[in-house]
């Protein structure tokens, strides 16, 4: 069998080490400064057509989604990780297409003896 005889089923979009700045914390020195945090997304959608027509309209558009979570980020202030990872993922599955999204978010150096601090949040959404 030949990939183009396969069934199709969710293509995995990964976007990986979007490094960006924002305030993020509660401290009073994370209010007045920014901080680097390092995303990455993953999103599941359903791919079938767009591998087989090869049209930019039967993608899910990976670009759009990136724009919308840099400007939130570098605009936002957020007293919680939970609270950015949240608005992050809510993003990612903006598109109706979207079945699956895991969204992990790193705070580097907010730990002394550690390389960073991670959140990560998931929506299942097969039922829409």
């Amino acid at each position: 069998m030949t990939i183009t005889n396969a069934k199709i089923s969710h293509a995995k979009i990964k976007i990986t080490n979007l490094r960006l700045r924002t305030f993020i914390g509660f401290n009073p020195d994370e209010r007045e400064k920014q901080q680097d945090v390092v995303i990455n997304i993953e999103i599941h959608y359903p791919a079938a057509l767009s591998a087989q027509t090869d049209d930019v309209s039967d993608a899910l558009n990976y670009k759009v989604i990136t724009k919308k979570v840099i400007q939130h980020v570098e605009e936002g202030r957020f007293l919680l990780l939970e609270k950015l990872v949240s608005d992050i993922l809510t993003i990612s599955c903006e598109h109706p297409w979207v079945r699956y999204c895991q969204v992990t978010v790193d705070k580097p150096h907010a730990l002394r003896f550690a390389d960073s601090v991670s959140l990560s949040l998931e929506s299942h959404l097969d039922d829409r």
